[in-house]
């Protein structure tokens, strides 16, 4: 056994709460307080101390039921979390069940998925909350057989003691346990990793089988007495307001109840866009009565809210020069200047939307100034604050359960589907209602991956060395702020790993609500400069991977330049980088004419992984033969079945990023795209082999959700260029002429 140490504020220690259960039996409750500053994880800012909170109650009969606090969007939260409880307490896993908790910020702390942040936060809390209580159910056995702890073992959810050849169910002596002090967590023994029994075992997801068997989990499977359905008309562009509507032929349709226009405040934080919501006896009726609305809407200002101009104000502003300063290091200008080699280039990508295969939905119950909601959100707190501010409506007053979402991505980090549902059932007391978007509002109402420019240049010594570096970056934002996930990383590298460098900015306005997309920021930027980084690479007589190589140097950590984020340990990215050059062969290239292989690396959301990708063009069409990834998320796998689901799920989101097709096109605000045939996700055929290495580290365990995403596609891109020759700096992947 080992101690580990949390790191956290001792003045604010954790809380342990034993008590029995009606019935007989243990509860435990821990609140768990996290270090003062924790980085937010869709805004990249400081936010106030968290808690942390792990429930774990034993029955009688031996049942271990461990809540899940966090929502499941598809991440396995809901079997690893509990796979870290278990393995502590030493329970058996075919005894263990999974509750789904409601959203209780003074019982349960922190809810919400996002990030990549549920493994790390939850590491060490989650174990030593599973320890503590082996620890109570075996001091309750030594009480009952008059012998020392020190003399007793577990395995399984029994208690030995191998001197008198006794066993004990934890069953049996949970109420004991109940009535005991809890120990403190500080001092609670930890396993060692050879002594896991569950953690690092390939677990089926807790829900697999119920999905499978189409069992009704998600929030669209909501269904409650006397149930109404709404659909909720918006503007059909961004930034629209409502002017007047004309609503009695909606009204006389068949099956309609209510006909509810709906005034929002204009902000588009809170999602309660103006909009007149149907409310029938089912939905497929209320969606029919649309056609009969008669609006008319302000459009004012999304007027010149266009792709075409955004492009030419991109132009326009890499044109007139570097923009506001992110980053400056050395003398980067007069380093280009006097390099041996300079070399340019412009990339870009598009707006994206999210395009969950469950449309956006959230059923609501408003009566005597109470709310009670049904939701599937990343941010279920997030969504009480929005409540309160957008309809007034107290946190207090609403009682939020949470149902499984079929697809986040960072989607469901916003909540406007649960304003505008709370607005509809506010409007029409005592009936539950359940809001469900068109796969065409879906699509048209998203907060969307914001697109952006760069502008490239770099400067190559006489020895082929990278001098200097610089990136103008032209994004979406008021003039001071980004909008949400238009931001840059200035520790992008090659940031922090040469001496020369100049990183710049200026910001777009924009109405189009936009939003956190898997791996958020890395998705885009990471095409961006690795493939500019391969471009240098040649110019400079050597590939990519050992152009990173030579970039990442000795083994160290390099602080983040604003001392919140990550550090970045070039060990770690050594390591990845060169077991995917080891997996994939990568010095054995395709000899059929067409085909190649290409790299790419990229830390982010804590993880380190570097890819590569084997590809063949014909005739304009791409194909992706096989994917390597090497991937460094820390010492352990919590459950390597739901890992390497994560991986092939975010290789395959990459590809579909760069070859479907998939952008987000306006004109004058409004989306020019509306369903799958013009916004095409992912099919079977598409996808390719798919070959994971694990290089396990000495840190403790991170998420992986996301940071498996942004390599496969400049990887990709790579390729395309090693097969071709030809260079592709803009997203989607175009290769096709007419």
């Amino acid at each position: 056994m080992s101690h580990e140490n949390t790191a956290a504020d001792p003045t604010r220690r954790t809380v342990l709460k034993a008590s029995l259960l009606a019935g007989g039996g243990l509860a435990l409750d821990a609140l768990i307080p996290l270090p003062a500053a924790v980085l937010d994880a869709m805004e990249r800012k400081t936010v106030a101390p968290a808690q942390l909170s792990a429930f774990v109650s034993i029955a009688p009969d031996g049942t271990v039921t461990i809540v899940s606090k966090n929502p499941e969007i598809g991440q396995g939260v809901k079997t690893s979390l509990p796979m870290m409880v278990a393995d502590e307490l030493d329970c058996d896993w075919s005894q263990v069940r999974i509750a789904q908790a409601d959203v209780d910020q003074k019982r349960y702390g922190e809810q919400s998925a996002g990030g990549s942040t549920a493994t790390p936060k939850n590491w060490l809390p989650m174990r030593q909350t599973g320890a503590a209580a082996r620890a109570m159910l075996v001091q309750a056995a030594a009480m009952r057989w008059h012998v020392d702890a020190g003399e007793l073992s577990t395995a399984k959810g029994r208690i030995f003691h191998r001197a008198t050849g006794r066993s004990v169910s934890y069953g049996k002596v949970a109420s004991l346990a109940a009535t005991l002090a809890p120990p403190d967590l500080e001092t609670v023994p930890l396993k060692q990793p050879g002594q896991f029994t569950i953690i690092g075992r390939p677990l089926v997801g807790i829900d697999s089988a119920r999905i499978v068997e189409g069992k009704p989990i998600f929030g669209i499977d909501t269904r409650l007495p006397g149930m109404l359905y709404a659909v909720y008309e918006v503007a059909p562009a961004h930034g629209g307001r409502l002017v007047k509507a004309d609503i009695e032929a909606a009204r006389l349709s068949l099956g309609v109840k209510h006909v509810v226009p709906i005034i929002g405040n204009g902000d588009a934080d809170t999602g309660l866009a103006d909009g007149v919501a149907i409310v029938a006896s089912n939905w497929w009726l209320a969606n029919q009565a649309r056609s009969k609305l008669a609006v008319d809407w302000d459009l004012s200002a999304a007027k010149g809210h266009s792709s075409s101009v955004y492009r030419a104000k991109a132009d326009a502003a890499m044109a007139a020069g570097a923009g506001t300063d992110l980053r400056r290091d050395g003398e980067p200008e007069a380093q280009l200047a006097s390099s041996a080699k300079r070399i340019s280039a412009r990339y870009d990508y598009p707006f994206i939307a999210h395009a969950t295969i469950e449309p956006q939905n959230c059923t609501a119950r408003y009566q005597e100034g109470r709310l009670e909601i049904w939701a599937p959100s990343q941010t279920p707190q997030r969504g009480l604050e929005t409540l309160h501010n957008a309809l007034g409506i107290a946190p207090d007053a609403v009682t939020l359960h949470l149902r499984r979402a079929g697809g986040g991505f960072g989607r469901r980090l916003m909540n406007d589907y649960m304003v505008q549902v709370a607005a509809i059932a506010k409007a029409v007391p005592g009936v539950p209602v359940q809001l469900i978007w068109s796969r065409e509002d879906d699509i048209r109402r998203d907060y969307y991956r914001p697109g952006g420019w760069h502008s490239f240049e770099a400067g190559i010594g006489a020895n082929g060395d990278l001098v200097a570096f610089s990136d103008h970056f032209v994004t979406f934002g008021d003039g001071k702020t980004p909008a949400r996930a238009a931001g840059f990383n200035v520790a992008m590298p090659p940031a922090g790993l040469i001496q020369h460098l100049h990183y710049s900015q200026t910001m777009l306005p924009t109405v189009v609500t936009t939003g956190a997309l898997r791996a958020p920021g890395s998705n885009a930027l990471c095409f961006a400069s690795q493939s500019f980084l391969d471009e240098v690479a040649l110019a400079a007589g050597t590939d990519l991977p050992q152009l990173m190589l030579s970039l990442l140097g000795e083994r160290r950590e390099i602080a983040a330049p604003d001392n919140r984020a990550p550090s970045f340990d070039t060990g770690r990215a050594r390591d990845v980088v060169e077991r995917v050059l080891q997996t994939s062969r990568w010095t054995q290239r395709p000899t059929e004419r067409g085909r190649a292989k290409g790299f790419a690396f990229y830390f982010s959301h804590r993880g380190y992984f570097a890819e590569v990708v084997e590809a063949s063009v014909s005739s304009a069409d791409v194909t992706v033969h096989k994917v390597w990834v090497a991937g460094d998320v820390g010492s352990q796998i919590v459950n390597p079945m739901g890992a390497e689901n994560q991986v092939r799920g975010a290789v395959i989101d990459g590809l579909a990023q760069a070859l479907t097709g998939q952008a987000i096109e306006f004109i004058d605000g409004a989306v020019q795209q509306s369903n799958f045939h013009d916004f095409p996700l992912a099919r079977i055929p598409m996808t390719p082999e798919i070959e994971i290495a694990w290089v396990k580290s000495d840190k403790p365990p991170t998420g992986l959700g996301e940071p498996a995403l942004p390599p496969v596609i400049p990887a990709l891109t790579n390729a395309i260029f090693a097969a071709t020759g030809t260079r592709i700096r803009s997203l989607p992947v175009r290769l096709r002429t007419t």
